[in-house]
Formats: structure tokens, sequence, C-alpha cells
């Protein structure tokens, strides 16, 4: 027995026939070779959520992606002062211009949840934001950085 099937737990459950169909469709159109890969991928999604709730304090990471429309300079300069408010939580942003005279950006966050919760809500009150959408992890990135020390020994050898 491999050391991966040794960790892993057994799940059995009932649906209704009309929702197992949907699952097993779902599973197909994206190409899975099994249901657990896919009901895997839905409870990790359902607790990250659920930790964001109920443990304000716990660390995340993930993504808060928005469309907006209106006028760019404007939009854009006050998104870029609420993300001055959260530069310990947005690591990167990327943004693009999309038809119709919107843009879509995409925010690289990290911290504790009531802190990325209270961004995103910032960013809900910036006029001409259309869409907001926060995905979660309780994964997080490695440290960005280290203690001088570690990276430059010369340096902490002169302190």
């Amino acid at each position: 027995m491999s050391s991966e099937s040794a960790s892993l737990a057994r799940l059995s459950m009932s649906l209704p026939a009309g929702l197992f169909r949907q699952l097993d469709t779902m599973v197909a159109e994206r190409g899975l070779p099994s249901r657990s890969q896919l009901i895997a991928e839905l409870i990790r999604h359902a607790l990250a959520e659920h930790e964001s709730l109920t443990r304000p304090d716990e660390m995340l990471a993930g993504t808060i992606t928005l469309v907006y429309r209106g006028e760019r300079g404007r939009v854009r300069h006050q998104l870029s002062q609420t993300q001055a408010s959260y530069l310990k939580e947005v690591i990167s942003s990327q943004h693009v211009v999309l038809e119709d005279d919107q843009s879509l950006e995409v925010l690289l966050v990290q911290g504790p949840a009531v802190r990325l919760k209270e961004l995103c809500d910032a960013i809900r009150r910036v006029r001409g934001v259309q869409q907001l959408e926060l995905v979660t992890t309780t994964s997080l990135l490695p440290p960005l950085h280290d203690q001088v020390a570690s990276h430059y020994p010369s340096i902490g050898a002169n302190a």
C-alpha cells in the first residue's frame, strides 16, 4: 500500500438521483478522473469559506477578482488608495482593460480573514465596482522576506 493511499479516508454518502447525475456531468465536463477529486475540491473551498467566517484571525491567502466600470482614472485612483491602506495584505495586482469601458483587476492577498473581508468591503464602496469575489485558501504563501541576516550574513554580522 502506498503512503498516499494509507493517508486517505473513505467517505460514503447518499445523494438525490438528480444531484448525483449533475455531479457526474460536472466531473465529465471538467475531465476529472473521479468524483472524489471534485468532491475534495468542493470541500476545500467550503472549509476555506468556513474558516473566513468562523475564525476571523485565521491567516488566509487568496485572490480578490473585481470588475469595474467608469472613469478609469478616478476609479483606479480610488482603488489604489484603498489598496494602499492594506499594504500588508495586498501582495500584487494585475489589471486589464475589457470591452465596453470595463476593467478587470485581480489582487493576490494574504492576511487575517477579518482584514481580507474589510478590504473587500472597502473596495465594494468604490463607485463603479460592479463585481467582486474573494476566493481564499488556508494554504499560505511562504514568507516573502526572512530576516535580513539569513540572506545576507555579512549584513547581520555588522549589525
